[in-house]
């Protein structure tokens, strides 16, 4: 049994999630709910929860400042909020997970899924990215949390040279010429690196990194050469954009 708690300033959010665990998630038990992060605070360490469910946008203390209180986190976090840019771009780029509201039912059981495969609480490092992105609101922001098998790997996205889908896994390549696995599907990597407009996605098991490429050769989809002299198919459906980007 996964024990959460649940922490958001509207009743109507709390019971909506609340009925939303007890349909889709049955082996998850609600011991709390909170429409108050001040009160969630005093509580979570008596409680000792395997997760919490934590709004961004509060009033008194949002989400955030409550994490930032807690300093270690001994819990899973999924954060839940309306559409942010800065907060959902620095929950992206700290690999925590979040749901946006309404929630949907598909999107929660996938969420709690993933908690449970992986069972890796949020690192010191994860939540100082979360926070220096929130405080800087991500103007000078290029370094991302990517989780690995043995943890986390600090990246700067400027270092990446191209990602590459392996099943529920993402190859990234570096400039330096190491390679990480990060546990992530591609199109989570891609969310990450959104924001950077030098990625593009030229396959659907390719995102390269166009100050990389040294040479687009024409095909059908026709191919990319990259710095380290690696080859990457474009598809015909991504053809048009690339040369776009060019």
């Amino acid at each position: 049994m996964i024990k959460s708690i649940l922490v958001d300033d509207e009743n109507h959010c709390l019971d909506t999630l609340s009925i939303l665990l007890e349909e889709n998630c049955p082996d998850v038990q609600v011991m709390d709910r909170f429409t108050s992060a001040t009160a969630a605070l005093k509580a979570l360490n008596d409680l000792s929860p395997d997760l919490l469910f934590l709004d961004v946008e509060m009033p008194a203390m949002n989400g955030f400042e409550l994490l930032e209180h807690l300093g270690e986190i001994p819990f899973c976090v999924i954060f839940v909020t309306s559409y942010d840019q800065y907060a959902i771009k620095a929950i992206k780029f700290s690999a925590l997970d979040y749901l946006l509201k309404p929630i949907m039912a598909k999107e929660l059981v996938a969420a709690v899924q993933k908690m449970r495969a992986q069972k890796r609480l949020p690192s010191i490092e994860q939540l100082e990215l979360l926070l220096h992105h929130v405080h800087n609101h991500g103007n000078d922001f290029t370094k991302m949390a990517v989780p690995t098998i043995e943890g986390f790997e600090l990246l700067d996205s400027h270092d990446i040279l191209r990602c590459e889908a392996d099943d529920n896994y993402t190859h990234i390549y570096l400039k330096n010429k190491s390679k990480i696995i990060a546990c992530r599907l591609l199109k989570e990597v891609e969310a990450q690196l959104q924001d950077f407009s030098s990625f593009i996605r030229v396959h659907h098991s390719h995102l390269v990194n166009l100050n990389e490429v040294t040479k687009y050769v024409r095909g059908e989809g026709g191919y990319v050469v990259m710095s380290d002299g690696s080859v990457v198919n474009v598809a015909r459906s991504r053809k048009e954009l690339l040369l776009k980007k060019f």
